[in-house]
């Protein structure tokens, strides 16, 4: 199986390295497509000088800041191109364990789309405190609860998805350029019958750099998911409605 591993950067130089030689122990045969929003530190050079050490490693260089979506999306449709058979999703900052790679993949075996989740048994978030905690836990909560997701996580970022579940949710024509990109998916997927299961993650907290989550991302991802849910419903609202009226 050819594995493509796509990972966003924007300004992560303090972290690429590390993460680039990490996923290389984990899934050796593994190809590494690094998309880059013009970060000004330097991330893309230091992503290409290291992937020309361990091979295999290629970096899309985009002209702006564009978002996580945006970035997922291209990176999606470039191994759509490619031919690869599997796609994984990660963060670049080390809150996902590459060494959870293998396990992702395997799950592939009898799903079309594996979330590693934090919120199943074995799944973990140490050292987060109540305040983030609760929020996450409702996001995802909610998203589950209005669109019918039927998994706890469909916020998670580590994910593994087979190429012919990317071209059924039709990746490229997705809209959402933020952190509702994850939810966008899953819905998605979830529509068109795929198969979702979850596998256990332990996420920390990035040690180096800055995170790019704000309240105001949460507010647009959590508005997304109420817009999706409206539009699931009053269609089905209506129909229900004028078959009544015909009885």
């Amino acid at each position: 199986m050819r594995v493509l591993v796509v990972v966003p950067t924007y300004q992560e130089v303090e972290n690429i390295e590390e993460l680039l030689r990490r996923v290389r122990l984990a899934v050796p045969s593994a190809d590494v497509l690094v998309v880059d929003d013009d970060s000004p530190d330097g991330t893309a050079d230091v992503a290409l000088t290291v992937g020309s050490e361990l091979g295999r490693v290629d970096v899309l260089r985009r002209e702006c800041k564009g978002g996580l979506g945006s970035a997922y999306r291209a990176g999606f449709c470039r191994g759509l191109e490619q031919g690869y058979d599997a796609v994984v999703q990660m963060d670049a900052d080390l809150s996902h364990d590459p060494a959870a790679i293998p396990s992702l993949l395997g799950a592939l075996a009898d799903a079309d789309l594996a979330v590693g989740s934090r919120y199943v048994a074995g799944g973990s978030i140490p050292h987060w405190p109540v305040r983030r905690r609760a929020l996450s836990r409702y996001g995802n909560r909610y998203a589950t609860a209005v669109l019918g997701l039927g998994i706890r996580d469909a916020t998670s970022g580590f994910r593994a998805y087979k190429a012919d579940t990317l071209r059924t949710v039709d990746v490229a024509n997705t809209n959402a350029t933020g952190y509702g990109f994850q939810v966008e998916l899953v819905y998605r997927a979830a529509l068109r019958g795929c198969k979702l299961v979850e596998v256990p993650i332990v996420f920390t907290d990035r040690v180096r750099g800055t995170s790019k989550m704000s309240s105001r991302i949460i507010a647009e991802a959590m508005w997304s998911v109420t817009v999706w849910g409206l539009k699931e419903r009053v269609p089905r609202a209506t129909s229900r409605r004028a078959a009544a009226s015909r009885t």
